[in-house]
C-alpha cells in the first residue's frame, strides 16, 4: 500500500515511508510536504537523480544511513561536508560528493511504477531537470 505518490517528470510512482527505520526522518520530511523541487542527474554518485537544497535544514542526523542505496530507494543527506540533498537511485549508486563519500537516511521505498524508473533517470540524463512532487496518496 502507497503512502505517498510521487510524480516525477511524465511519471508517477507510488512510495511508502519507512518510519520503523528512519523515524525522524520522516516526521520531518512529513511537515516539508507536499515537498516540490526538481530533480537534476547526479554528478559523482552513479545512475541517481538529486534535488539539491542547499543549507535546508530538516533537524536531523544519520539514522539508516546508507551510501549505497537501491533502485527505487531514497535518501536524505542531512548537510554536513556537503549541501543537504535527497537523492533517488535508478541503478547502481555509490554516494559521494566532490568531497568524498557520503551516507544519506534511507527514508522512502517507491512501491509502484518502478518499470518507468530507469526512463526517469535517462530522462534526466538527457533532457535535463524535471519537476518532482511528493505528496501523501
Amino acid at each position: 500500500m502507497s503512502q505517498l505518490i510521487i510524480r516525477a517528470g511524465e511519471f508517477t510512482f507510488g512510495a511508502r515511508f519507512e518510519a520503523e527505520l528512519a523515524p525522524k526522518t520522516c516526521a520531518a520530511f512529513k511537515k516539508a510536504m507536499p515537498f516540490v523541487s526538481k530533480v537534476i542527474h547526479v554528478r559523482w554518485s552513479g545512475e541517481g537523480v538529486w534535488m539539491p537544497l542547499g543549507d535546508l535544514d530538516f533537524g536531523v542526523s544519520y539514522e539508516n544511513h546508507t551510501s549505497y542505496p537501491a533502485p527505487g530507494q531514497i535518501i536524505l543527506y542531512p548537510g554536513g561536508i556537503s549541501e543537504t540533498e535527497i537523492l533517488l537511485a535508478y541503478g547502481g549508486v555509490h554516494f559521494a560528493s566532490k568531497m568524498g563519500q557520503l551516507a544519506g537516511n534511507h527514508f522512502i521505498t517507491l512501491t509502484s511504477g518502478l518499470e518507468n524508473l530507469t526512463t526517469l533517470g535517462k530522462t534526466v540524463l538527457w533532457k535535463g531537470a524535471q519537476d518532482i512532487r511528493f505528496e501523501m496518496a
